[in-house]
């Protein structure tokens, strides 16, 4: 299987880590879709990554369908919960994890992509509530567990890490930390691991 995404995005992240935790070897192509010359729109109709492409030319996009399909492939070190009230827990705190990165994600592009005088405040501003809120919520479901869920780290712990990271990276100036111990005693614990340190976003 070969995966095709860039080395900052955190939804591309999430994927990688999730093979790696399933001891699934993928074939990783470095494809940014802001470039003149990705490849991506001829996996990807959207022309968003990741972009996973099966064996059999088939292609599978988006994070959260992606990550699903690869915790099938193998037994080994199940993310997801096969109950349906501890899966639909685990997804639930991946859609909120997912949801703040988007909001995220949204405010890098409207600084990045356009001139400071075509930028929208007030598109910022909503966008910012979001994250602030998401983290919130985050950290109140959190509490003083050690994992998201439960005892055993899994996909809501992942993907709630690669938030967390991304804010890491693009935002310094969001004193998240400080704010929510609780989230950044978590973050520590899992940056601790090889598949995050591996995957650590590079400019």
């Amino acid at each position: 299987m070969k995966l095709n995404g860039s080395l900052t995005s955190p939804y591309v992240r999430k994927v990688r880590i999730v093979a790696s935790e399933k001891h699934i070897d993928l074939e990783f192509v470095v494809d940014i879709p802001w470039n003149p010359d990705t490849k991506v729109s001829e996996f990807n109709p959207l022309g968003k990554v990741p972009v996973l492409v099966l064996d059999d030319g088939a292609t599978l996009f988006d994070s959260r369908v992606i990550v699903e399909y690869l915790d099938t492939v193998t037994p080994v070190s199940r993310l997801i919960p096969e109950g349906n009230r501890q899966r639909i827990a685990v997804k639930r705190w991946e859609a909120l994890a997912d949801g703040v990165t988007d909001a995220a994600a949204l405010i890098y592009i409207e600084r990045v992509q356009r001139a400071p005088d075509h930028q929208s405040h007030d598109w910022i501003v909503r966008q910012e509530r979001s994250v602030f809120r998401g983290l919130e919520a985050m950290a109140e479901e959190l509490g003083e567990k050690k994992w998201c869920t439960g005892d055993l780290m899994n996909l809501a712990d992942i993907a709630t890490g690669c938030a967390l990271g991304y804010l890491d990276f693009r935002f310094p100036e969001i004193k998240w930390r400080e704010a929510h111990p609780n989230l950044a005693k978590l973050t520590d614990r899992l940056n601790e691991m090889p598949a995050f340190i591996e995957t650590a976003p590079k400019a």
